[in-house]
């Protein structure tokens, strides 16, 4: 009776000492670091309310003690359910769920234009004028005046910051016809002006098809600039369309199109970038082949932690500095699904090559051949299936990766993406959805194919 209570003070002062002095050492070293992980939260937490499951858990460990030595084993549900419970309670608390801020009217704003993809449009006939504008102003800015085919625009001043003030004239336009007036900056992405910056600006020109209105350079003219210092040219649209029968792909339709192009060439080439390095570094990694001697042996260990931490950066992160380096577009994009997949494929391939079948390898080491005639006879015969599947693999995943890199400005439809959410388009986001939609489906449907025919 003395040694039972003993163990039960043991419990009492270090939850779990007890269970682990009468031999059932994994089960109280799981009750300590489950009460050590519980009494950490609440605390963190700081609300009383749940201290009550600290408590419930140290009492449910003597009850356990008493039981132990009395020959019964109680079940761990009980504890278990306990920290569940402070856990999600906490973590519901945390994250602030409040199912009564969501409204339905904001839902049925959002949701009822999707219902319409931005697809097609009747076909129209474009009549189109653009003049160029230096943002912000150099030295000597050129004058901000373009004529085409009978056409004149002109922008006073010729040049401003972001947030300026100018005046727009255009002439030579079809007469009495809506004319919709827009921003593109350098790097081709088209920026609304009217309230805003959310909604397109839109006037009606004179019986003579001239127009004049005020416009603001937008607050997000520069974000494209590496250096928003820098004088760069940008340009003011202005847009008219008559219908002409039957329908044509819309702007954002075809956006969408190049969009979803970009995506899957980002991936594609961002996948073939990576097996380039990723088959040589698998080699460098892999133990049965590198651990021959002290020298391979180092070097497998330095390849291996670089794949490690490379990828346990994820690839969102990379692209965000890889923007900064190269500027935005899908060449960022892809430089930073290459390298993530360099790190992911080269553990996978090495793993690949460390569960091969040793008997050949051994076979021809025996026959005094060096290592890169191991590799060449008794490695890659066995490696290319695997090796293959994991490929098509990777090349499935950054499909889906790129359409996220997008949203920091990697390129792609992720891209386009966020700038339709930014201007309130959900028609066009609607679009985006789709085509991303039928992008996985079609290459999973693909690569499931491929994967079969290796088998």
């Amino acid at each position: 009776m003395s040694k039972q209570m003993s163990n039960v003070v043991m419990s009492a002062f270090v939850p779990g000492l007890g269970q682990f002095l009468l031999g059932e050492r994994y089960r109280g070293l799981g009750i300590f670091l489950g009460f050590l992980a519980i009494v950490a939260t609440t605390l963190w937490y700081g609300q009383p309310l749940w201290y009550l499951f600290p408590f419930l858990i140290w009492a449910w460990n003597l009850w356990d003690v008493f039981g132990l030595a009395a020959g019964q084993k109680h079940s761990v549900l009980l504890p278990l359910a306990f920290g569940l419970a402070a856990a999600y309670g906490i973590g519901w608390q945390v994250v602030e769920i409040d199912f009564s801020r969501a409204k339905v009217e904001r839902a049925v704003a959002i949701l009822r234009p999707m219902l319409q993809p931005d697809f097609i449009q009747p076909r129209r006939e474009l009549n189109q004028m653009w003049v160029p504008v230096e943002v912000p102003c150099s030295s000597q800015p050129p004058a901000a005046r373009r004529e085409d085919a009978g056409r004149v625009a002109t922008v006073t001043p010729d040049c401003g910051p972001v947030g300026e003030t100018l005046l727009v004239k255009v002439t030579g336009l079809w007469p009495k016809t809506e004319t919709n007036i827009f921003w593109q900056n350098p790097i081709g992405n088209p920026l609304m002006l009217g309230e805003g910056e959310i909604r397109m600006l839109t006037q009606m020109t004179d019986e003579e098809g001239a127009l004049t209105t005020v416009i603001r350079v937008p607050t997000t003219a520069l974000v494209a600039a590496p250096d928003p210092t820098l004088p760069q040219f940008h340009r003011v649209y202005f847009e008219q369309a008559r219908p002409i029968g039957g329908y044509e792909l819309s702007f954002i339709g075809n956006e969408v199109l190049k969009g979803a192009l970009a995506t899957v060439s980002m991936a594609l080439m961002a996948t073939g970038l990576a097996v380039l390095f990723a088959v040589p570094l698998s080699f460098l990694a892999a133990r049965n082949l590198m651990s021959g001697n002290p020298v391979t042996y180092a070097i497998y260990l330095v390849v291996r932690t670089l794949l490690n931490i490379l990828r346990s950066i994820e690839s969102l992160i990379i692209a965000i500095v890889f923007v900064v380096i190269v500027g935005l577009g899908p060449f960022a994009g892809m430089l930073a699904l290459a390298l993530h997949s360099i790190a992911a494929l080269g553990k996978l391939y090495s793993e690949v090559i460390e569960g091969i079948d040793p008997g050949p390898i051994e076979a021809i080491r025996a026959t005094g051949a060096n290592w890169l005639q191991v590799v060449r006879y008794a490695v890659i015969p066995q490696i290319i299936p695997p090796f293959t599947a994991f490929t098509i693999y990777r090349w499935d995943i950054n499909v889906r990766s790129a359409t996220v890199i997008g949203l920091v400005g990697g390129g792609g439809i992720g891209f386009l993406l966020i700038e339709l959410i930014r201007v309130n388009n959900m028609r066009g986001v609607s679009a985006v959805f789709i085509a991303i939609a039928v992008i996985v489906i079609v290459l999973d449907y693909i690569s499931a194919k491929l994967r079969e025919r290796l088998v």
